[in-house]
């Protein structure tokens, strides 16, 4: 079942907020819920369907925000796949909606992602892990792998991926509510400190406090909406692993969700006008890219340099609030936010000093996970009306 023109995106929020210390976690996602029904012209009594990630409060997570908001609805999930959960959910909900089982549906992420260290409990029941603990797995090093392997097999420079964070910092200085807003350099970035080899601090995502919701309306109500009606046309997702043994990091999940999105959209990656990518680090960026055919295998260094993601100044302006390099990571999950901004550039309310010029078709991708261990990807192809 194709979701191409079944469903709209009719309500977006981002929480202004990067520090936050006065309100409890199910209060935040009702907050970020709040804001989206009001940019869609909506109310909580609209609502039929409710998707959320394990980043919603105890172990029932969905369940529980249901009761909290007071919601009646008809269809509800909870998938996690790390920061790309809500990607997926917003395509499950379009599915959901073009098979007649909401018209509203409501998605929303939130939490705390500051606190001091966090110490990420290693799950004993996972099949691997006995075979990874020994060797000190933790997230940066983890990326850290592939984007030595990246280089050790197609030459790309920490300097290339240095042009990754230098472009969302030109965007970022533009973004009020951005947790960085200074614009920094290649030099800049390859003699911040070294945190796993090859990847430096400004390497790295920021890390936040906060979160965000979207709306996902049916045809018929995003024609009584009046907000600017943002078309799903396509999308596509896809889990990689280790795969038994044969272990390539040089690539990601987007090399197979990518092309389902595309496929279903009816469009190429030459139509895009912008593109939300994931950007936990910077080589996450750089092979995504490749992945979903911006570029050749292989040339994505060399694809963002000299300003090529930067609006105004490149051929694919990418995370125009800044993206999670610099503006916001909620909760370790930055999925949602790539919605947004691409909902944002549609619509035409980017600042204008990197809105996005006759903006009709653009993509957002989500990975949620590790590079070199398990992730999961999911593509969005979304075309304003």
């Amino acid at each position: 079942m194709s979701i191409k023109g079944k469903a709209y995106i009719g309500g977006i929020y981002e929480h202004p907020a990067r520090k936050i210390t006065n309100m409890s976690l199910a209060q935040l996602h009702a907050e970020c819920a709040k804001g989206a029904l009001e940019d869609a012209g909506l109310t909580i009594h609209d609502v039929d369907g409710y998707y959320c990630s394990t980043d919603a409060p105890g172990s029932l997570g969905g369940i529980n925000m249901i009761d909290y908001m007071g919601l009646t609805v008809k269809h509800s999930d909870s998938t996690n796949t790390g920061g790309s959960s809500y990607l997926y959910l917003v395509a499950h909900a379009a599915e959901a909606i073009a098979a007649g089982k909401c018209s509203v549906a409501l998605i929303t992420c939130a939490g705390f992602g500051r606190p001091g260290t966090i110490v990420r409990d290693l799950d004993t029941a996972i099949p691997d892990t006995p075979f990874e603990m020994p060797y000190g797995p933790v997230t940066v090093n983890l990326y850290a792998l592939a984007a030595m392997r990246h280089m050790y097999e197609f030459g790309t420079t920490s300097e290339q991926l240095a042009w990754v964070k230098v472009a969302a910092s030109h965007h970022a200085q533009h973004n009020p509510n951005a947790y960085l807003k200074k614009v920094v350099t290649v030099e800049d970035v390859v003699n911040s400190p070294l945190i796993a080899d090859p990847l430096h601090r400004m390497d790295c995502c920021v890390v936040t406090d906060g979160g965000g919701a979207v709306i996902v309306v049916s045809p018929e109500i995003a024609k009584t909406l009046k907000r600017p009606a943002v078309k799903l046309i396509g999308a596509g997702e896809s889990p990689k692993g280790q795969m038994g043994g044969k272990i390539d990091i040089t690539y990601t999940g987007a090399v197979r969700s990518g092309p389902i999105a595309f496929a279903e959209a009816g469009v190429k990656p030459s139509d895009i006008k912008y593109a939300s990518i994931y950007d936990s680090f910077t080589i996450t960026v750089v092979m995504t890219l490749e992945d979903l055919g911006f570029c050749k295998k292989g040339e994505g260094g060399k694809f963002v340099m000299d300003g090529n993601l930067i609006s105004g100044v490149g051929k694919l302006p990418f995370n125009t609030d800044g993206g999670g390099m610099c503006n916001n990571h909620p909760v370790n999950r930055g999925g949602i936010t790539k919605i947004i901004e691409a909902v944002r550039q549609l619509r035409g309310e980017a600042h204008p000093l990197v809105q996005v010029k006759n903006c009709d078709i653009a993509l957002a991708h989500g990975t949620g996970g590790s590079l070199s261990t398990r992730h999961g990807s999911a593509t969005l192809i979304m075309e304003r009306e």
